[in-house]
């Protein structure tokens, strides 16, 4: 039988309460398709650094790539100053271990409601892929005259060729597996029938952000042309994607972006699907080990009151299975995300779902038992 050993971050505010949902999902999966899972717990978060001041101990990292992937629950704590748990913690592991592809599907279920009008499912359903270990996050820059009323901040985004390569090469090939029933923009009838595969489109700044994405767009076109020619290109202005994923989601398959735009159409992505309770999220290295959590953050109001959605953590942990080659599994915890929020669900916000957390959990794991 195959095991998986899985190191467990629950974190801060509702994370352990998401997290315990999510591993009711996983070990019922594993049970049903005959794989076992061999979880590890780790403390680190806000509660752990303001009794000890300390956030993610140098030995961690290693002892974390031994691992076949990484549950995370939430990072960010009301009593610790923002920006240090999501840097010493979050991003820290992102960049030491490489994750340098950040997967997030955008996906509307059946029975969720999207705030954008005449839309449904048939129309939101594709996949953003940000690049996520250079850019303004690689932490160039610096003060100078600081306090002063000639103080300066300076913060450099930072892209090499071999960073946005395989984050391309990634996408293309994402982009190849990922065929949608749809019919796209500018597809004829013929093309479709034909089995052609996906569409994968650059979103960039060409215009203003001459030197970054000139080389993201050099890269586009070199990789596409000569390695994936079967996928369809596009490329869209950051500002016109926003536009466009709010007008006609459905115009998209697969996104590929820079780590600072996708960090914020992935939030829009987030709520054209239905909100932050559904919005699961990947840390990917191909080649290591990969992290996967909700994206919805801690909601630390929430916390002990078994009122938090925790689909968004049970759907992480389908991205999970599907990216350590479990495909079956994560098939059947995605149908029965689906059923619950089709037949089950009230709403998907906390204290408004007809069920508590653990309520939602046990239903969505007796679902996928079977």
């Amino acid at each position: 039988m195959k095991k998986y050993n899985i190191a467990v971050i629950p974190g801060d505010g509702t994370g352990p309460e998401v997290v315990r949902e999510g591993i009711k999902a996983l070990k019922a999966a594993a049970g049903r398709f005959s794989f076992s899972v061999e979880l590890n717990e780790y403390d680190f978060g806000g509660e752990r650094y303001l009794e000890t001041g300390e956030t993610l101990p140098d030995s961690a990292v290693e002892e974390l790539k031994g691992y076949d992937a990484i549950y995370l629950g939430a990072i960010g704590h009301p009593g610790v100053a923002p920006g240090i748990l999501e840097k010493q913690i979050l991003l820290r592991l992102r960049f030491e271990l490489d994750q340098y592809i950040n997967l997030r599907p955008v996906k509307l279920y059946p029975g969720v409601s999207t705030p954008i009008k005449d839309k449904g499912p048939g129309e939101i359903d594709f996949t953003v892929i940000r690049e996520n270990t250079q850019d303004l996050y690689s932490g160039t820059g610096g003060f100078t005259h600081k306090g002063t009323p000639d103080e300066v901040a300076v913060q450099t985004a930072v892209y090499t060729r071999k960073g946005v390569d395989r984050a391309l090469r990634y996408a293309f090939e994402y982009a190849g597996k990922r065929r949608s029933p749809r019919p796209w923009k500018g597809l004829s009838e013929a093309e479709r029938e034909s089995g052609l595969k996906g569409q994968l489109t650059l979103v960039g700044k060409t215009n203003v952000l001459t030197y970054i994405y000139d080389l993201w767009e050099r890269g586009f076109k070199e990789i596409g042309e000569k390695e994936f020619p079967e996928i369809k290109r596009d490329y869209n202005h950051v500002d016109a994607c926003c536009m466009w994923m709010v007008k006609n989601p459905e115009w998209y398959d697969v996104i590929v972006t820079g780590n600072m735009f996708g960090d914020i159409i992935t939030d829009l992505g987030a709520m054209i699907q239905g909100g932050m309770g559904i919005a699961a999220g990947g840390n990917i290295n191909p080649e290591g080990v990969s992290m996967f959590e909700p994206i919805g953050g801690s909601a630390p109001k929430y916390t002990g009151k078994n009122l938090i959605n925790p689909l968004a953590a049970i759907a992480s942990a389908q991205l999970m299975l599907d990216e350590l080659g479990e495909r079956e599994a994560a098939s059947a915890v995605e149908d029965a995300v689906c059923w619950a929020v089709a037949e089950k669900l009230e709403s998907l916000g906390a204290g408004r779902m007809g069920y508590g957390t653990s309520e939602v959990g046990d239903m969505v794991a007796e679902r996928i038992s079977g």
